[in-house]
């Protein structure tokens, strides 16, 4: 390269720099191990009571508060892949888990996550009118009890009508068959009380995305189950309840309730927007 080039070159290098590293500078990322109980918490609480959160490059986005399976007995927060590079926040709570504790714990420390996302989202960047909930399995049924039974996150001063959305995959809508072990009532028997979404229907709630594998090769009528709180929700007059069902999927059906979620969180985003219009 002739010399006579080289401060050309070397001109267009430091030119296009501030762009590349502003182009960094709005990657999304992840905040690890974010504490979501404070004060005096037991030395367990202080263990499981954290959140990962993955932050998307442009402020004013939805946040999607994603609950682990496990049967409320194990498991670990993950942001779903899925989700990544959506432009969507994402909230990935771990809670604390039988026989540690007994219900209701583990559905307080669900609350008590989506009201430190509620709460804290806007500091990030986040819209706190735009929070949605989900979770798999035992993590769907987190999702439909705190948003579904309003008095959880009424404790932390959040009113559960303000979420955008509740969105579980493959949840009980009866009570958790670990709730029933607590109590020594066999997983095969069926109870609807204080502990399950089905006593909680009501007219006001966000809207609701019900999602469950093949009626055939589901968990335990773990499809009728949603279907009987679909009905329920429609006959005491809620508008915006779904159900899907994944012909050719079990109970492991997340990828195509994550391409549901996401068209889902999409529309309902839509249809708020044209509201505020």
């Amino acid at each position: 390269m002739p010399s006579a080039q080289l401060p050309l070159v070397l001109l267009s290098f430091l030119l296009l720099l501030p762009l590349c590293v502003c182009a960094q500078e709005k990657k999304e990322r992840v905040e690890r191990d974010i504490a979501y109980r404070s004060g005096d918490v037991s030395d367990y609480a202080a263990e499981r009571c954290k959140l990962d959160l993955l932050v998307p490059a442009k402020p004013g986005f939805a946040t999607i508060v994603w609950f682990h399976g496990g049967g409320l007995t194990g498991g670990n927060k993950q942001i779903p892949k899925q989700l990544v590079g959506k432009g969507y926040g994402v909230a990935a709570p771990n809670y604390r888990l039988y026989p540690k504790i007994k219900a209701p714990v583990y559905v307080e420390d669900a609350a008590a996550a989506v009201a430190w996302v509620v709460k804290n989202i806007e500091t990030y960047g986040g819209d706190s009118n735009k929070v949605f909930v989900s979770g798999h399995s035992a993590g769907g049924y987190l999702t439909s009890m705190v948003g579904l039974d309003k008095s959880y996150l009424k404790k932390h001063g959040v009113d559960a009508n303000q979420l955008a959305g509740l969105m579980p995959f493959s949840g009980h809508t009866i009570t958790h068959f670990t709730v029933r072990k607590e109590r020594g009532i066999d997983g095969k028997v069926p109870v609807v009380d204080h502990m399950a979404p089905l006593f909680h229907v009501r007219k006001d709630a966000p809207p609701l995305i019900l999602m469950t594998g093949d009626r055939d090769t589901e968990m335990l009528g773990r499809y009728e189950e949603n279907a009987y709180l679909y009905r329920m929700m429609k006959v005491v007059g809620h508008q915006r309840t779904e159900l899907y069902e994944f012909q050719g999927f079990g109970h492991n059906m997340v990828d195509p309730g994550h391409k549901v979620l996401l068209d889902s969180v999409r529309k309902i985003l839509k249809d708020v927007s044209g509201e505020k219009k």
